[in-house]
């Protein structure tokens, strides 16, 4: 039976979970008129979870529930991270939402547990746990997926979401089973020291393989990007904001638990795998991006390309490789939240600003809103000096200190690719005439104000992108 004490490093997760549950029941009693409600106590629940996660930072971990979780600097920044990021997409979905008569409190509680489930991710010092907090969040996914009912494509990206995603998490949970079977346990810290002993590993191996295969499909890594186009394609935009930005900082969790706190002595095999899993991903995504008319799906496959990026870092390990990792997972979320909503803020009632031909001519109706389009582009095509820059050269640099070198050419040749796309985009904005309905903001002015301290953010934060590294390599100790 676990004790008060036990329970002190777990109070953001249980207060969410409980006020999750609380907004559930309180949304019952609201009509839709009402509805307004719901998205502010859900603003109040996320900021309220950000207070507790700040104020008792931990600098060194701490660990809970019978050391099933652990609490750390890394654990509480991505937290952190977390909150912003999930905040942003309540707001931006609100209009979106109501213009399309999807605005339901399920739409705030499934994204809470999406949240909570995300931070089990994070804090996980146990394959339990982890694997617990990776399927509420993935089944909350599903359902959000799928919110818009009476659309075809919405469901049809809610039933291959479903599928693919089963697949994938029986495949990291074989790999989890395998590992249990080799060393006896599903706490992360023993596991480690039994992948230390000089036995034989073959069984573990296999099960890194398999833990791979599940982490590479959560990130949408190539070859295991399968749903992602189509999911990103076919939920609703303020969903497809959601899942595409605030998960991979979960995602990011997972794979540093599994892969350095619990089979880190084995890095030696599992680092090249996700090194050519980078290299795939990088050449795949650019390449099919470039075709791509559906602003979207370009996105989608773009963020293929930034998940290689990512694993960059990942095949590094180490302080400078995992610091790395984690500043490119947290730059890259507060991008795709900018990114999509650009989407949002051109899409109005009855009009979707899904295609790169929709932006045409948005600077000569709205110079200041194309203006902060075309920072997002920039930073995400990695212009100096907005955020994005300073991530991709932080990869590259652990890649060349890991002696791949290999692995940073075909980075920085993807990069230079990836341009074109984005500055595709910037050409239509600034260089085409307008046509018809498109290119004209939505009129809510959360969604502007808000779309503009994100664009500016990505400005600004390059700008002082060393305090966000410095607090990237406070999180994990020296190698």
């Amino acid at each position: 039976m676990p004790t008060l004490a036990d329970l002190v490093p777990l109070g953001p997760e249980i207060f969410v979970c409980g006020a999750a549950f609380a907004l559930l029941m309180v949304d019952l009693f609201l009509s839709d008129q009402r509805r307004g409600l719901t998205h502010f106590l859900a603003l109040f629940i996320l900021a309220a979870a950000a207070v507790l996660t700040a104020r008792d930072m931990a600098m060194a971990p701490v660990y809970g529930f019978a050391d099933l979780f652990v609490r750390d600097t890394a654990s509480d920044v991505l937290k952190l991270a977390v909150y912003v990021v999930a905040g942003a997409s309540f707001v931006y979905a609100k209009p979106y939402l109501q213009d399309r008569g999807l605005f339901k409190g399920e739409f705030y509680a499934l994204g809470l547990f999406s949240v909570l489930g995300m931070m089990l991710m994070i804090s996980a010092n146990s394959m339990l746990v982890l694997y617990l907090g990776l399927e509420l969040l993935a089944l909350s996914s599903y359902g959000l997926v799928g919110m818009d009912r009476d659309n075809p494509r919405s469901s049809e990206a809610a039933m291959k979401y479903i599928v693919l995603g089963s697949l994938a998490s029986g495949m990291l949970l074989y790999g989890m089973s395998m590992v249990y079977g080799a060393t006896g346990s599903l706490q992360l810290g023993e596991i480690h020291a039994a992948a230390a002993s000089t036995g034989d590993r073959t069984l573990l191996l296999f099960g890194v393989v398999f833990m791979l295969v599940g982490i590479a499909f959560k990130f949408g890594a190539a070859p295991f990007h399968m749903w992602l186009p189509d999911v990103y394609h076919g939920a609703p935009t303020a969903i497809t904001l959601f899942i595409g930005s605030a998960p991979k900082l979960a995602a990011f969790g997972m794979a540093y638990r599994l892969l350095e706190s619990g089979v880190g002595p084995v890095d030696a095999y599992w680092q090249d795998m996700v090194a050519w899993l980078a290299a795939l991903s990088l050449v795949i995504g650019n390449l099919v991006a470039l075709v791509q008319t559906n602003l979207k799906r370009m996105l989608a496959y773009s963020t293929i390309s930034h998940v290689g990026f990512l694993f960059m870092g990942l095949a590094q390990g180490g302080q400078v490789g995992y610091s790395a990792a984690m500043f490119y997972a947290i730059s890259y979320a507060v991008m795709s939240t900018a990114a999509f909503g650009a989407i949002l803020l051109l899409s109005r009632k009855g009009f979707e600003a899904e295609d790169i031909a929709d932006f045409k001519g948005l600077w000569a109706r709205n110079p200041t809103q194309a203006t902060l389009v075309m920072f997002v582009m920039a930073s995400l095509a990695g212009v100096p000096p907005f955020l994005g820059f300073w991530a991709k050269l932080e990869v590259l640099r652990a890649a060349v200190d890991a002696g791949l070198l290999w692995l940073a050419i075909v980075g920085v040749v993807a990069a230079v690719v990836g341009a074109f796309y984005y500055l595709r985009l910037v050409k239509v904005m600034f260089f085409d005439e307008p046509e018809g309905e498109g290119a004209r903001i939505h009129p809510d002015g959360h969604v502007r104000v808000l779309f503009a301290v994100n664009a500016v953010a990505l400005l600004v934060l390059g700008l002082f992108a060393e305090w966000i590294l410095a607090w990237c390599r406070v999180a994990f100790p020296v190698a």
